[in-house]
This record gives structure tokens, sequence and C-alpha cells, in this order.
């Protein structure tokens, strides 16, 4: 439901991020990653899946040049090539350097973004349309596909890419080029006679809009995410009118999806589970979420609630992974949650995160934190190599690399990341979402400063009129501490008599957590899953906040079938796994005992310096089994001691590509021992 205090979530500008966690993986991403997805939009990576995107872009501008000079015959050559949505690769990277312009002055990646958005802006025609798939396939077909030509979604991506390159730079050259392309969309989509009453196959147009309404204060922007929002599903469904009218074959209709593959069987205040593409599934909630925030709709708020409260507690993967189907990258059915032939799309778990951010948003509750930021340590760095050259578009939770070289339903689970992707929505989401993550970060009400994630960073906001600035210090995940220290521009609140309040996320995987203000021991009342200290601050005051962090082993839900009798390992945040780099191969056969002890240890010098995890464990022993056999009466599940070691789930498949596992078959007393 909606909060009294809605939550603003922090500026990008406004957090300066030291964390040595987070910032070596922004630095890799800026360093590495987006220049390399320049290269890649570019064509210029030996050896990977061109993208055609730059080209797209050229060939698209070319064309709108020669029919100002009144030339409409095209060149054979000139085609396109790609996905059909392969703007939006581009759009996801200036969105990227807008952000990391934010963290990082950089000229050079500026004049390189500054000619992208000319090329961009070159190929816009002048009514304000703007897509290289109809621009140079032919602008008379434009929106009569709706449901899969991805022109509403690739203009969503750009407003996102737009608003970002304008608060980083204060150049409007993009951001008025969008604006022209969404009004057309508005003269052309609505509920007003005349209009189309459609609305995207792929959704992310709506929280875009949304976004650009608050940058411009324009309402037709807010009005038009509300209206793609509210006519979707309506009946007659327009996605079966555009099939009738364009002589096309309806897509999904031989499967349960239907029109819900794209959230579109029915009005969206009439769903109550997670269906369909898992990606367009959070995208479209995450709009809905921010429209009635924006709106004051608690009935779409409580829509939204819903949906979030299936999606976390019945479909949702332990590493924050979501879209349990590789058939249509899709959810299925409640506790439905395989874990080798998995898809949980590294977009899926962004999409998740910007679901949970806007919920926080909306109702201050950790429990939208929480899931936050299991995804962001798990199900979405783990798209990413370290070194930030390779990616997953899947992340599974088992892998046999037999089974996805031979086996047809594992084809989709990769034993290494891949260079690029023909479809690469991946590398370039994950760029957008990592360089914005101080936004993640904190929130601020009218009087209270919200902390969801533990980074090191400084936060300056304003509480009351007043300049406040948060200096975090920690180690997390690694270490459980974390220190907060609070600056105030005048010499202390209290000689006016204002305070304000501080509210700090307790993690729900956190049973034990004690706070201290400047030494003393201090009980801060509880709130939503956020402790809340209030006072009349001074200058210097600090916070030392501690969080018992243990090595727990984690049982599923009984009704998740692939986990019975299995148990995970997790150490705060961090998921971690069994590698077959450390334990060999064969993985299935190892077993654990749920009170065994584990030690702790940080390696500095394995995977970018991670805490390993070491423990006693079991193999089942196959010496008593005869090798001409395959089945025997009676039982031979004898076992052997063997020492096992974890390691973070996110940095697996950075070494020797071989075997993966999560969740381990549980020991109990009944097995003889070797």
């Amino acid at each position: 439901m909606l909060s009294n205090q809605p939550l603003t979530p922090a500026d990008i500008s406004q957090v300066s991020i030291t964390d040595p966690f987070w910032s070596k993986i922004m630095e890799t991403v800026r360093t590495k990653v987006i220049p390399y997805q320049w290269e890649a939009l570019n064509d210029r990576i030996e050896g990977a899946e061109p993208s055609h995107c730059i080209e797209n872009f050229k060939i698209a501008g070319k064309i709108t040049k020669n029919a100002a000079k009144g030339i409409y015959e095209r060149d054979a050559q000139d085609k396109f090539q790609g996905f059909v949505f392969q703007d939006s690769d581009l759009a996801k990277w200036i969105e990227a350097v807008g952000y990391s312009l934010m963290n990082h002055r950089d000229e050079e990646l500026e004049a390189i973004a500054d000619d992208a958005i000319s090329i961009i802006c070159e190929a816009q025609q002048p009514d304000g349309y703007l897509n290289t798939y109809y621009i140079i396939n032919g602008l008379e077909n434009r929106f009569t596909n709706l449901r899969d030509h991805h022109e509403l979604y690739c203009l969503g991506h750009f407003i996102e890419g737009a608003v970002s390159y304008y608060q980083a730079t204060g150049k409007d050259k993009l951001l008025n080029a969008v604006k022209r392309y969404a009004d057309l969309v508005d003269r052309t989509f609505g509920p007003e006679p005349g209009k189309k009453k459609g609305y995207p196959g792929h959704e992310i147009i709506e929280m875009a809009l949304v976004r650009l309404y608050e940058v411009t204060k324009e309402k037709r922007y807010l009005k038009l995410a509300k209206y793609f929002i509210d006519e979707r599903g309506k009946a007659p469904n327009y996605f079966a009118q555009e099939e009738k009218e364009h002589n096309r074959s309806p897509l999904w209709h031989d499967s349960y999806f239907k029109y819900q593959y794209s959230q579109a069987g029915k009005p969206v205040r009439e769903q109550t589970e997670a269906e369909g593409h898992a990606v367009r599934a959070v995208y479209l909630y995450s709009g809905m979420a921010d429209v009635a925030r924006q709106t004051q709709d608690e009935e779409l708020m409580n829509i939204c609630e819903r949906l979030w409260d299936n999606i976390t507690t019945k479909r949702m993967y332990i590493t924050g992974g979501i879209g349990s189907s590789s058939y249509g990258e899709a959810f299925t059915y409640d506790y439905d949650l395989p874990n080798d032939t998995v898809y949980a799309e590294t977009c899926a778990s962004i999409g998740l995160a910007f679901f949970a951010n806007r919920m926080l948003s909306a109702d201050p509750n950790s429990k939208y934190a929480d899931v936050m930021e299991k995804a962001f340590y798990n199900g979405i760095i783990s798209g990413m190599s370290l070194d930030g050259t390779k990616f997953f578009y899947v992340n599974p939770l088992e892998v046999i690399p037999e089974a996805s070289k031979k086996d047809q339903w594992h084809r989709h689970v990769t034993v290494e990341r891949q260079r690029w992707f023909g479809c690469a929505c991946c590398p370039p989401n994950l760029a957008r979402i990592l360089s914005s993550l101080g936004q993640y970060a904190y929130g601020t009400s009218k009087d209270t400063i919200y902390v969801h994630l533990f980074l090191s960073s400084n936060y300056n906001t304003n509480i009351n009129g007043r300049p406040v600035q948060l200096k975090v210090q920690t180690e997390y995940p690694w270490k459980n501490t974390v220190t907060i220290d609070v600056n105030l521009e005048k010499s202390h609140y209290a000689s006016e008599g204002d305070s304000m309040n501080l509210a700090i996320r307790v993690p729900g995987w956190c049973r034990e957590s004690s706070f201290m203000i400047n030494g003393e021991s201090v009980t801060p009342k509880q709130c939503n899953g956020y402790a809340i200290l209030t006072r009349d601050w001074k200058s210097g005051d600090r916070i030392t906040y501690e969080m018992a962090m243990p090595v727990v082993t984690v049982a599923s839900n009984p009704k998740v079938r692939d986990n019975i009798g299995k148990l995970a390992v997790m150490r705060g945040p961090l998921v971690y796994c069994l590698e077959e780099a450390d334990n060999g191969k064969d993985l299935h056969r190892i077993y654990l005992d749920p009170g065994t002890q584990f030690e702790e240890t940080y390696d500095a010098g394995l995977l970018g310096g991670i805490v390993k995890l070491t423990c006693s464990g079991y193999v089942l022993d196959d010496s008593a089994w005869n090798s001409n056999t395959l089945y025997e009466a009676g039982s031979n599940m004898v076992f052997r001691a063997k020492s096992i070691t974890f390691i973070p789930y996110y940095s697996w498949a950075n070494r020797t590509p071989g075997e993966m596992l999560v969740w381990v078959h549980a020991i109990n007393n009944c097995h003889p021992i070797l």
C-alpha cells in the first residue's frame, strides 16, 4: 500500500561510492564494460556476434537526409540487420554512460557519447519518429505490430538514456529528440477518438514516461503511462485485433501463455500472479508502481503488492533469479524452481531490482530492500565476469557441462560466459544498473534518511531544508560492521529544536544486531524492518551498527520439489555454491550435515578477493557398486568424509569451466559413513 511518507530515491550525483566491494565492480564497468560495449555496438569485437546497431542508425540517418532532399530510392545494401529491438542496446549504453559520468567525469567518453547521439538524431523523422527498423524497411508499416516489434520498448530505453545523459551533462539534444518522439506517440495512442487503443508488447515505456514526466513536469507523459497500463489486456484484445487486421498468426496461441506471455491476457488490475515473460512482467510492474505512486492510486499499488508477494514468496530463486522456464523466458507456476534447466535471465533480476526500488519508494519496508540486496549481490553481478568482458544471459543454480552440450533441454545453460550476444540486452542492462547503484542505497522522506544498502559512500542530501551528509564506512559483505558519521552544515540541529530520523535497514537474514551512538549502546525502535534512530543530531555523531553474520544452511519450502532434502549455504546477503575447480567432479554426490561448522577465510588472491567457506562433508562412495550394473537390490548408500569448499555464487565460472551446484544434499544419521 501507499505510505503516508513515500521516499525519494537518492540522486546519483548526491552519492559518492568508495566501497571496496562495489567500487571495483563499478570501475570495471566504467573502464572496461562501457568501452567494450561501444566496440561491440560498432561490430569491432573479433569472434563476437555482430550487433549492427550503430550501422543501422547510420543507414537510417542517410535515408532521412536523402528524404529531406526528395530522394526516396534506397541503395540495395541499405538493410536493417539484427533483432527488431536492436536500437535499445545503444539506448542502454547511453544511459550507462550518463550514470558513469555522474560518478566520474570523462571528457573522452562524453565526446564519444555526443557523437553517438548525433548519429541517433540524424535518423529522426520530421514528425519525431525514431526507430531504425521501420525507417529502413518502410515507415508505412510503423505502429502496425505493437505485439512483436518493440517500437515503444526502444523509445522507453531511449527516454531512460536521454534523461540520464541530460542529468549528467546538462545536454538536452537527445532529451529533446525523445520528447518529440514521445509527443508523436501521445498523438497516436490514447482513449480519444481517432487514436490507436494499443500498448507495447514488451513493456518499459511505462516507467520511462514517468521518468520523463519527473524531469519535464509535463503531465501528458504521466497520463500516457497510465493509459498504457490501464488499457493493457482490455477486451477486445488489441493484439488480437492487430493480428486480424494484418492477417498475422497469433503468437503463443498453442501454449498456456497466450496473451499473458506479454501480460496482456486480462487487465492488469485483474492479475493475481506473475505470468509470462519474466523481464516484461517486472518492467510492467515497475511502471505500475511508479504510476500508482505518482497518481496516489491505492488500488493499483495493492495490485503491485499482490504481484510482488507472488514473485518473492512463490516464484523467486534464492539468488534473486526469476523466470524459471527457458520456454518463453517465463514464470510457470508456484514453487516450480528447477535448478539445472532454470532460465533466470540477468535482465530479469535487474528488472526485479527496479520493481523493488519502486515499491520501496512507495512504501518504506525492508522486505523490498532485502530482495533488492539479494538480486544485486547474487543474480545480477553473476551475469558478468570479474574482468567485465564476458556475460551470462542465463544464471543457473546447477551446471553439468556435458548436459549443456548434449541435452536439448539444457542447451540454454552455458558453462562459460559469452563475449557478446546477437540479442545483447543483458550486457548493457548490467552496465546501466551497476553505474546507477547509488540511487538504490538511500532514500529520503520529509524528515527521515533511509539507508537501504550498506556500502562505503558519502551521501549528501537535505532534510527539513538543511544540508546533511552521511559518511558510511564498511567492508560489507565480508565484514559485519557499518559506521555512519553524521555531518551537518550548522553546528547542530538542537540549537533550533530540530531533529531528524535515520532509518537503517535490519536485513531479513540478520537475527542479531546492535547499535551504538558515539560509543554508547542504544536500542532503536523498529518499523517495517528498519531501525529508527531519532535525536537532535550534531556534526561528528557516529553510529556503529553491527550485524551478526554467521554462515547458515537454508532449506526451501517443501513445496519446491527440486530442493527436497537439500540445503543452500549463505553468509550475510551472499549465496554460496560448490564449483568443480575446488571440489572435483560429481558434485551431485556431495552431502552436507546441517549442523556442520564452517571455516571462514578471506582470500585476497582468489576470485578478486572473497570469503571462502570450508567444512567437513561427505561424498557418496561408489566403490561398493558393480560398475557393470545400473540398478541393484538393497541400498549401497555408503559415504566417506570429504572436505568441501564453497565460493560466492556470483564468482563462479571465472576459472576453469566445470560443474557448479548451489543446492546440496543434506545427510542424515541413517547412512553409514566410511
